[in-house]
């Protein structure tokens, strides 16, 4: 089978049609809508440099910048100073305590992120810091502060210091894009990139509740790749995302980037083509496409390969600038569904500037697998006027909701198969810079979504940082 055949019934273009015939139940079910519910400030002069087009606060691939356990959320963030910022918060409370973790950005790179992650077999908050291609920091917290939020002081003293190593474990040399997941049981994984882009590796580390185990790589870099203007030999996959359903599945989403750049039409575009998708049902170990054939086996040489059948479930070459890192989730059925964007054929077939290109003319998909197994994929009828990512959540009705550059939020009801996206919210009053963040693990504890934002400000002038919450349907 040639890689970039389709999985049997996959679908190639946008669906704009009417609903598949849900249940009686499902038609009943509220549509989506969000309705504000306040404004937090987290810090009135937060950093403030545009790299890569985007933030350092409120960076896609943050998972997470924003977070809620047992009745608490959490933000991490760097102040203008430079210090990594860790935020508490009661839910639905209006101020914020914050406490300093012990370590100073390096460098104006918005890749160098912050990110947390819940250890639930021993109640510690992990942060996981400050890496693009190189070292990193991390710094865990005491035993049990995440589950006594309210017998807990938030004090400094309750975090130990900054590490270059995951308690002695040290990786990689090149290392990027931190991602914390919980499993079902309540250990903690760290998906992370080895190398750099263009020829990188996503490999896979678990905390136990008493230690730190490396699981090893599970995508490859090498094989090759043909477009219709060249070939390549090397690459990196670039994740939408990382996340267990309530059933225990691992899913992935992701896109290739080719290191070659004789693959695009134009050397001003980006080497990004096709989305593919894999998942595990052993924490990681072993992967598998969508055919549910084992593709690779973490910690062997046996790796997701760009030659690898059954994995691309949308495809596209590298000619519409397809953005990496976007956002995916699961539904209530643990039925996986994504958010890509790329400039459509409609606009051409070759984009040559892919920020302008992408600004003027790029657009998001929803991209999800319907109940009888096959794939659609629907345009979200919003201009993107951004060369930046949307995120994707779904609440508890399964209604999916974008929320897009600017901090527009889009939403489709469950009840029409996710066909009728249309605007919920414009973003007025905002002033948000562009890329927004989201608490993902807060709607399904209280029915509100929490969305990061940072203001727009000009040179490295510091600027407000904020937390926006909207209710969804109850």
């Amino acid at each position: 089978m040639r890689r970039r055949t389709l999985l049997a019934g996959a679908v190639l273009g946008t669906v704009a049609g009417p609903a598949l015939g849900g249940s009686a139940a499902r038609a009943a079910a509220p549509g989506p809508s969000v309705t504000p519910a306040g404004r937090t400030a987290l810090d009135d002069r937060a950093v403030y440099f545009v790299s890569y087009d985007g933030l350092v606060n409120n960076n896609s691939f943050q998972k997470n910048g924003l977070l809620t356990h047992k009745g608490h959320q959490y933000a991490v963030w760097y102040t203008a100073d430079r210090s990594a910022v860790v935020g508490r918060r009661a839910l639905g409370a209006s101020t914020w305590q914050t406490v300093r973790a012990g370590h100073t950005l390096r460098y104006d790179d918005s890749h160098n992120v912050i990110s947390m992650g819940v250890s639930r077999t021993d109640g510690r908050l992990h942060l996981h810091m400050d890496s693009h291609s190189d070292g990193f920091t991390y710094v865990k917290s005491t035993a049990g502060l995440m589950d006594d939020p309210y017998g807990l002081s938030w004090t400094a003293s309750r975090f130990g210091a900054p590490q270059s190593t995951l308690e002695g474990l040290a990786l990689t040399s090149q290392f990027t894009y931190p991602q914390f997941v919980s499993t079902p049981e309540g250990r903690l994984q760290l998906s992370y990139r080895a190398g750099v882009s263009g020829n990188g590796r996503n490999a896979l580390a678990e905390y136990d509740g008493t230690r730190w185990t490396a699981l090893g790589e599970w995508t490859a870099s090498t094989g090759t790749y043909r477009s219709e203007h060249g070939s390549s030999t090397v690459r990196n996959m670039y994740l939408h995302g990382i996340d267990y359903d309530r059933r225990g599945r691992l899913h992935a989403f992701f896109t290739w980037r080719e290191q070659n750049s004789a693959v695009m039409c134009s050397p001003g575009g980006i080497t990004n083509h096709d989305t593919g998708y894999a998942y595990s049902d052993d924490r990681g170990r072993t992967w598998r496409n969508d055919a549910g054939t084992v593709v690779a086996t973490t910690g062997t040489a046996d790796r997701v390969s760009v030659t690898d059948p059954g994995l691309v479930v949308d495809p596209l070459n590298p000619d519409h600038s397809l953005m990496n890192q976007e956002s995916q989730s699961t539904d209530s059925a643990g039925r996986p569904h994504a958010i890509i964007s790329y400039v459509p054929g409609r606009f051409g077939q070759c984009t040559t500037d892919y920020v302008a290109d992408r600004t003027a003319n790029g657009r998001a998909f929803h991209v999800r697998r319907t109940a009888s197994g096959t794939w659609r994929k629907t345009e979200i009828p919003v201009p993107l006027h951004s060369s930046q990512r949307t995120r994707l959540l779904l609440d508890r009705y399964d209604n999916a909701y974008a929320i897009l550059p600017y901090g527009r939020i889009a939403g489709a009801s469950a009840a029409s198969d996710h066909t009728d996206w249309t605007l919920l919210y414009d973003g007025a009053g905002l002033n948000a810079f562009g890329e927004v963040l989201i608490d993902e693990t807060r709607s399904a504890q209280d029915g509100v979504l929490s969305v990061m934002y940072q203001e727009r400000s000009t040179g490295t002038t510091p600027s407000a940082l904020h937390v926006a919450d909207f209710r969804l349907p109850a």
